[in-house]
C-alpha cells in the first residue's frame, strides 16, 4: 500500500464487463514529502476520489477484491482510502 496523488482520469466506453461501473483514475505515486515519485498508474477507484486528492493505493493480489459482491476485478492497483492528513516524524 501507498500513497498517491490523483491526477487525472481514464474514460472507456468499451471496457470488459467486469469494469462496468467503476471509475478508472490515474495516479502518481509520492513519498513522504509529498513528492511524486515515479510512474503514473490507473487504478480502480473505490472511495469516489477526485483530482488532486491524496489516496492510499493497494496494488498485487489484494487490488482484484475490492467489491463487497465478492466478484474479481481484474486490476493492478486500487484506490482504497482518502487521505485527509499525513504526518511524519523524523525520530
Amino acid at each position: 500500500m501507498f500513497l498517491a496523488k490523483v491526477v487525472g482520469n481514464v474514460v472507456s466506453t468499451q471496457k470488459d464487463e467486469k469494469f462496468v461501473g467503476t471509475k478508472l483514475l490515474i495516479v502518481r505515486k509520492m513519498d513522504e514529502n509529498r513528492q511524486l515519485i515515479g510512474e503514473s498508474l490507473v487504478a480502480i477507484d473505490t472511495v469516489g476520489a477526485g483530482n488532486g486528492e491524496i489516496v492510499l493505493v493497494v496494488t498485487g493480489s489484494g487490488a482484484r477484491y475490492v467489491d463487497t459482491s465478492e466478484r474479481v476485478i481484474p486490476s493492478d492497483a486500487s484506490i482504497i482510502g482518502i487521505v485527509d492528513s499525513v504526518e511524519v516524524t523524523d525520530s
